[in-house]
Parts: structure tokens; C-alpha cells; sequence
């Protein structure tokens, strides 16, 4: 049998520092060993990463978080990992010795992303526990950092640390949007997935007055261009990031090959008597009357096919369900098919490990 050639990991950049001290791929891999014998948990992850990195395999096994289905394990390229780097440095122009936070779990692909591009692109990154309210210990500022929508809503009041913001795995709510608005920090909203090795786009979401209806639409990264199905579905061309042409199921408006604006997901989509609702942008609507978290789906209906049903986290009671019946009905802004059929009430939704709502099995729940 003819022999395996062995990958071998490229050096890391020269100025590529971890935490303020400088590593080459040999002192990673003693490090790596450390910390999965001593570190915390956090720790821990960061050193099994360096182990599978610098290991002899062309590719990395990556979880999915399971937001859109059943969580599963990728085989992603390095070589296409590094991709990504370099397109995300080129992109957000954050050149070497830029300075980056890692406050994400490095369990998943966006974790593993801000790690790579740091030893790609020559960065100085510090490292923080994953947390609701990353910032709360953070002193200095940086030029760089990757979060969550949650997080990011944990840490209004101390975003003059950071320069430039990624904001990823999940929806950015309007009500968010709002309260960046005014921040001098340069915040974006990403889009993309692990089979897309981290985001293809972004958009930037508290841009000048000048630049507000440019900025409603997410710009594709180099070397990536775009298309739609006959769902109008999202199409992705990234030759460098992955071999397979990516059919997706987020319903799209496409503006240019490399401009589209997102409207909801087609899984999402409900047919309720012939008339097709986009939970998505039904949900900004509600935004106004509900301070907890929330979202609308379809359930099955006899004589419509589907009906729409509102559930929302927290205590309820009908005295509550009644009055915001009262309040959505006499909304011009909702349409008379948008209007929910039922409200339910959870104390507590049913969250995926990174924390985003599994709806379908949320509503089941509640349907027991």
C-alpha cells in the first residue's frame, strides 16, 4: 500500500503571542499538554485545540452547535481554516500585531477560528473564561474580539475596550441593534456556519447616517460569491473555504453576487392558509411589546395547514395573555395573518450547548 504523506502544520507567525509570550509550534505542543492536565476547563480546550492542530492530520474534527439541526461532527481542511484567517484579516483590515480577545468557547468553530487567525496573522491574543459578561475583567483595550449576541448584550458598558466587534451565532435582535447604535466601537454582525469555516459575510450593524441603508445588507469576505435557488435560498461559491457548492436554507433578498439581505430561515417559513409568514421578521415586530425572550412558529391546523403560535419565556397567566392579544390586534404594523393564534408560556426554553433556542423542541413542550 503506497504511504499516507504526513500534513505538516505551518509555523506559527513570528508575532503571534498568546496571553503576552511568543510560541513556535514546538513550544505549543508542550504547552498543549499542560494545559489539559492542569488548566481550567477553558484552558483545557484551548490546549487539546493545539494538540489536534499540530498533529499530523490535514483536518480538524469540529462540532456543529446543532441550531439548525441535529448536532454532528465536520472534517474541516486546515489549509482551508487558514483561509478563512487570512480573508477575515483582509476583510476587517486587522494586519499583524494587532491586538485580540478570546472570550468564545473553543469547542466550537467560532472559538477555533480566533485562535487560528492570531497564529496566522501575527495577532496578540489574550484569553478570558467564556462567559455571560466576558468584559467585566478586561482592563484593556483591543483592536479585535469575537461574541455572541448574548455577550455582547453583557457588555454595553464596557465597549470602548474593543475597536472592532464580531457578533455571531445567532440573530442580532432589533432592540440590541438599537442600544449599539451610538457606541463608537465598530460592530458587525456575521453570517455563516462551521461547513463554511466560520462567516462568508458581515455587516456592519451601527454604521454612520450616511452609510445606514448600505449597511442593512451583508457584504461577502474575498473570494466568495453568491447566488439563490428558486426558494430564493441563499447559494455559496467559497473555493477555498469548501470544495462542495453550499445550497443553504436562509431565505434571502440577493442584491449583487456579493450582497444579499436575509430574511428568515425556509424551515422557518409558515403556510398558513396560502399565505407564507416569515417568523423572522414577524418577530421584530413583537420586539416591542415583549422584554423576554421569544419567538413565533407553526403548529399543524385542519383547516389552515398551519397556524402561528407565539411562545414566550417566563410566568404567564391569562390576565397577561389577554392584554397582549389586545395590544397585537390593534397594531397596523402586523397583518391580520401575522397575528398569533395561541400564546404559550415556559419558564425556561430549550437551549442548544451555545445557548441558541431549539424551537422545535421548545413548542413541544409546551404542546404536551
Amino acid at each position: 500500500m503506497p504511504k499516507t504523506e504526513l500534513y505538516i502544520t505551518p509555523e506559527v507567525h513570528a508575532s503571534f503571542k498568546l496571553n503576552g509570550i511568543t510560541y513556535t509550534n514546538e513550544e505549543l505542543k508542550v504547552i498543549s499538554s499542560s494545559l489539559c492536565k492542569n488548566g481550567a476547563v477553558y484552558e483545557q480546550e484551548i490546549g487539546q485545540f493545539f494538540k489536534d492542530w499540530l498533529d499530523d492530520k490535514s483536518y480538524i474534527v469540529v462540532k456543529t452547535s446543532g441550531s439548525t439541526g441535529v448536532p454532528k461532527s465536520l472534517k474541516l481542511d486546515k489549509e482551508k481554516m487558514i483561509h478563512s484567517a487570512l480573508a477575515t484579516g483582509k476583510f476587517f483590515k486587522m494586519p499583524e500585531d494587532s491586538t485580540a480577545l478570546l472570550c468564545l468557547s473553543v469547542n466550537y468553530i467560532a472559538g477555533k477560528m480566533m485562535l487560528i487567525r492570531a497564529m496566522t496573522l501575527g495577532w496578540r491574543l489574550d484569553v478570558v473564561p467564556y462567559r455571560s459578561n466576558p468584559l467585566d475583567t478586561v482592563y484593556k483595550c483591543y483592536d479585535f474580539c469575537a461574541m455572541v449576541p448574548m455577550q455582547l448584550d453583557n457588555s454595553l458598558n464596557r465597549l470602548h475596550l474593543i475597536k472592532k466587534l464580531i457578533v455571531g451565532g445567532g440573530s442580532v435582535s432589533e432592540k440590541l441593534q438599537r442600544l449599539v447604535a451610538s457606541v463608537d466601537t465598530k460592530i458587525y454582525e456575521t453570517y455563516g456556519m462551521t461547513e463554511t469555516v466560520s462567516h462568508i459575510a458581515a455587516r456592519r450593524l451601527n454604521p454612520k447616517k450616511k452609510k445606514k441603508k448600505e449597511a442593512k445588507a451583508f457584504k461577502a469576505l474575498p473570494d466568495i460569491t453568491l447566488a439563490v435557488d428558486e426558494r430564493s435560498c441563499l447559494i455559496i461559491k467559497a473555493p477555498k473555504l469548501t470544495s462542495e457548492v453550499l445550497v443553504t436554507n436562509d431565505v434571502v433578498e440577493l442584491l449583487t453576487y456579493k450582497r444579499f439581505q436575509w430574511k428568515g430561515r425556509y424551515d422557518n417559513v409558515v403556510n398558513s392558509g396560502g399565505i407564507k409568514l416569515h417568523p423572522e421578521l414577524i418577530e421584530k415586530k413583537l420586539l416591542q411589546y415583549i422584554s423576554s425572550r421569544f419567538f413565533v412558529k407553526g403548529t399543524p391546523d385542519n383547516v389552515l395547514g398551519e397556524r402561528l403560535v407565539l411562545v414566550i419565556e417566563g410566568e404567564g397567566s391569562e390576565e397577561i395573555k389577554d392584554a397582549l392579544k389586545l395590544a397585537l390586534s390593534h397594531d397596523s404594523a402586523l397583518s391580520k395573518y401575522e397575528l398569533p393564534k395561541m400564546i404559550y408560556f415556559l419558564p425556561k426554553f430549550i437551549e442548544t450547548p451555545t445557548g441558541k433556542i431549539q424551537r422545535t423542541a421548545t413548542l413541544e413542550s409546551c404542546l404536551q
